[in-house]
């Protein structure tokens, strides 16, 4: 099997790297038994970007290695330390790439040197517990997930960027005029379709330089796919200028210049997108005695259509310099006219789910279907090993308006909800008005001990605020008794008791040794 040298069209598997996990960590040190939370957050994900590299003339590379994939980022851990971002992975690409889904919807056309294009965006990280703590949720217990990188299919199309193409049938004589002006050495040899990929080559006239592409030859219905031309059409669609290289001294019956520029036009038409090219005319092989000839009967009538004609000959060098200054003297005018391509950074996003950033909601077969950005990116990022992590996914549900929603559309308890795309949905019970996580001691997330709220903070707070108001015969105990006296029924103000007697109110009915008198 042979190994090709030229690769202009490749199908591309990309995946950006998935974002890092984030953790749940509590901070430990001594005396501190309640550090808080300390986790990291995890870090994102390297993106996919294609980059227009002057160097490179071919897909070659991504032909033999058709799936990539960029670094993800690292996981949180704990002391606040946050995961490292994974490495970009950037895919050199020629000038001239067109990039489009499988489909053949165009996503962006490549040209200009630096040009990029983020093809695949990598995953945003995890949040930690500790930027996940609140003044309600102060040591939460679980973390997010790092969210998977985009992963898509692609096309890569070379369109090869010239000024001048060269366009013919085979064995006109295309391949030696290119090795003839410029330092191309294309294959050269006596048979139909010797060219098999496009050649370039650098061309001087005077103080101008630029290109020309030698396009495989073209014969009656390469628009349609006979011969190479189907395949290679495309690689003049750049071109400032197109010359015809017409060969007068074919031996092939029925042929003669003008009805070759006809048929060639022809494919040209058929192909869409060149009309507005400028023409020159090269007749070839004008060293061959018949080839002069023919040359000399014709150019009149090729010349009467408007068009420039210059009869050549790639083998003795006539005529070459006066197609070379025409061909810069089209090109000098289309650079002038032509806007200078700046360096670009393109950024290509995903279509949003439906809904885009708030949601939809539809009834389906297998039950209601909740369909946008942010509910299907918290699932994502949910860890739903964690109990309390699926409390922390419903209460934004909540908030968001999903509940609410499901209600007024007739959503019964026990109905599936869906959420996500149909391919992957993740699956829940509709469960309206239960408070998620109430299993859990105190609010969900919450550690008690971190709360100046319970009960015994607030006694202490009523004690401090009522001690400047104190008697003088009162000890912070007695306003401690006379705080909790109305809530006993009894009355306020000093008091003397025996330890155990029913006056003590640091005693129950039921204790033991309680006096029953």
């Amino acid at each position: 099997m042979a190994v090709p040298t030229f690769v202009d069209r490749v199908s591309l598997h990309v995946s950006a790297g998935r974002g890092g996990n984030g953790v749940a960590g509590v901070h430990r040190e001594k005396f501190k038994p309640l550090g808080g939370p300390d986790g990291g957050n995890g870090g994102l994900g390297g993106s996919v970007i294609l980059r227009v590299d002057s160097d490179v003339t071919t897909l070659l590379d991504y032909h033999h290695s058709p799936k990539r994939r960029a670094e993800s980022g690292g996981h949180g851990a704990g002391s606040h330390r946050n995961g490292g971002h994974g490495s970009d992975l950037v895919l050199p690409v020629p000038e001239g790439t067109v990039v489009s889904d499988p489909q053949g919807n165009v996503i962006a056309d490549m040209v200009g040197p630096g040009t990029e294009l983020v093809i695949a965006q990598g995953g945003r990280g995890g949040l930690g517990n500790a930027a996940l703590a609140s003044a309600k949720r102060k040591a939460p217990g679980f973390a997010l997930l790092g969210e998977p990188g985009d992963e898509l299919e692609i096309v890569l199309e070379l369109k090869v960027v010239a000024d001048i193409g060269l366009v013919g049938f085979p064995s006109a004589g295309k391949s030696s005029l290119i090795a003839a002006i410029s330092r191309a050495r294309p294959k050269i040899a006596d048979y139909p379709f010797t060219t098999l990929v496009p050649n370039l080559g650098v061309v001087t006239a005077g103080d101008l330089t630029f290109t020309v592409a030698d396009v495989p030859g073209l014969i009656e219905g390469a628009s349609e796919g006979r011969g190479l031309g189907h395949d290679f059409l495309r690689h003049i669609e750049r071109c400032a200028a197109l010359v015809h290289v017409i060969d007068t001294a074919s031996i092939e019956p029925g042929r003669n210049p003008v009805d070759d520029l006809d048929v060639i036009e022809n494919e040209l038409a058929r192909y869409g997108g060149l009309e507005d090219r400028p023409r020159l005319v090269a007749l070839n092989k004008i060293d061959v005695p018949d080839g002069r000839d023919l040359s000399d009967i014709t150019i009149e009538d090729l010349r009467a259509r408007g068009l420039k004609v210059f009869p050549i000959s790639a083998a003795s060098g006539e005529g070459l310099k006066e197609l070379g200054f025409a061909m810069g003297e089209i090109v000098a005018a289309a650079r002038a006219e032509r806007t200078v391509v700046e360096p670009q950074r393109i950024v290509i996003r995903p279509p949003s789910a439906d809904g885009g950033d708030d949601f939809t909601i539809t009834r389906t077969e297998d039950g209601w279907r909740v369909r946008g950005t942010k509910p299907e990116r918290w699932v994502r990022q949910t860890d739903f090993s964690n109990e309390e992590a699926v409390g922390f996914l419903a209460d934004r549900f909540s908030r968001l308006g999903i509940e609410e929603q499901l209600v007024a559309l007739g959503a019964q308890a026990g109905d599936p909800v869906l959420i996500g795309h149909p391919d992957n949905a993740v699956v829940f019970d509709f469960e309206p008005g239960i408070e998620t996580g109430a299993e859990m001691l105190g609010r969900r997330g919450e550690d008690q001990r971190f709360d100046d709220s319970r009960p015994a903070a607030r006694r202490r707070r009523d004690i401090d605020e009522a001690m400047p108001d104190r008697a003088e015969a009162e000890t912070r105990a007695d306003v401690a008794r006379r705080l909790d006296t109305p809530k006993r029924g009894g009355a306020s103000g000093p008091t003397s008791y025996e330890i155990g007697s029913r006056n003590d109110p640091d005693w129950a009915e039921s204790d033991p040794g309680r006096d029953q008198d």
